[in-house]
């Protein structure tokens, strides 16, 4: 698939076939996208997390409690720690935040190309995402997604509703 059409058929999924297991093969293809994305000054300052443990799905099921949520196999994670990422040092910012956020994204775009669902999550509550996965104080999660094979969700044969390039767009 040519990239114009992996973007365009990159849908949140809000329904999963929680009969279908995620192939390893496609679950590292996956997370080989992650491993490839940049980061500042290169610091690969993230951990990806592969949750398939009933029990660690329950609990992260209670940070986000959605019910389509509970149908995917698989939740991915990326956790990071501020202490490893690049910092500017004119005033002081530290790019954890964006680099663990191109890291998913490549991760969903890989995981569409795959052939498998996925939506983008960041309102989870922090607090019990961060007891589930037993992370360490220090450490920080942004967004997690849901694997697996798309269910039957209405919502992705539908097209994406954007902005029109010209009303997003400022040539300079």
């Amino acid at each position: 698939m040519d990239f114009q059409t992996l973007v365009k058929s990159r849908y949140s999924y809000r329904s999963y076939d929680d009969s279908r297991p995620v192939e390893k093969e496609k679950l590292l293809r996956v997370l080989e996208a992650g491993r490839m994305a940049p980061s500042a000054a290169n610091r690969q300052p993230w951990t990806f997390v592969v949750v398939q443990s009933k029990a660690l799905l329950e609990q992260l099921h209670q940070c986000y409690p959605a019910s389509w949520f509970k149908e995917a196999p698989v939740v991915l994670a990326v956790k990071g720690n501020k202490k490893d990422s690049w910092v500017r040092r004119s005033d002081g910012y530290n790019a954890l935040e964006t680099d663990l956020t191109i890291a998913m994204d490549h991760m969903i775009l890989a995981a569409t190309e795959e052939g498998l669902a996925s939506c983008w999550i960041a309102a989870f509550d922090p607090a019990k995402l961060q007891k589930a996965m037993n992370l360490k104080e220090d450490e920080v999660v942004y967004a997690i997604t849901p694997l697996g094979y798309p269910g039957d969700d209405l919502s992705a044969k539908r097209l994406k509703s954007r902005k029109p390039l010209a009303d997003i767009v400022e040539w300079a």
